[in-house]
């Protein structure tokens, strides 16, 4: 059993920005559970006022958003242009389809979201440039491995 408000026994990786970058980029992901079948639970942490990096998901995604505020913002990747923000809230909980192409921020104080994805082909999402040509992916193999790591 995991308390999700009292997490700081999670293995929490860090993920920060450095001077590619022109947003700040500071947030932490734990894994919660990892199965064969393609179905993944994972609890991220934003820092407030900062990003993730800017990605498409390639998963079926569910979230719900447990602390603080999350603002989504969608990207064209035809223009590079922001064509929206949502801003969840705690209770808030969202539904995305494969292909979904954002960038996430944490509100003034932060934000806490558990995410449930479905990757039956093994392929959870894809970060992007700033020209959205993908960079790097992450994968169901990629999280199998590393919740076998000790921390």
């Amino acid at each position: 059993m995991i308390n999700l408000f009292r997490n700081e026994d999670l293995n929490w990786k860090r993920f920060q920005g450095g001077s590619d970058f022109d947003y700040p980029i500071d947030y932490s992901a734990a894994l919660l559970n990892a199965n064969e079948d393609g179905h993944v639970d994972i609890l991220y942490r934003w820092e407030p006022d900062c990003y993730c990096h800017f990605h498409r998901h390639t998963a079926e995604v569910s979230s719900i958003v447990l602390e603080g505020e999350l603002h989504v913002i969608d990207i064209d990747l035809t223009s590079g242009e922001e064509i929206g923000t949502k801003i969840r809230h705690a209770g808030d909980y969202a539904h995305k389809e494969p292909g979904d192409v954002h960038m996430e921020k944490g509100g003034s104080n932060g934000a806490l979201v558990l995410f449930n994805l479905y990757a039956p082909q093994g392929v959870l999402a894809e970060s992007l440039n700033k020209n959205g040509n993908v960079i790097g992916q992450a994968t169901l193999d990629q999280l199998l491995r590393s919740s076998q790591e000790k921390p």
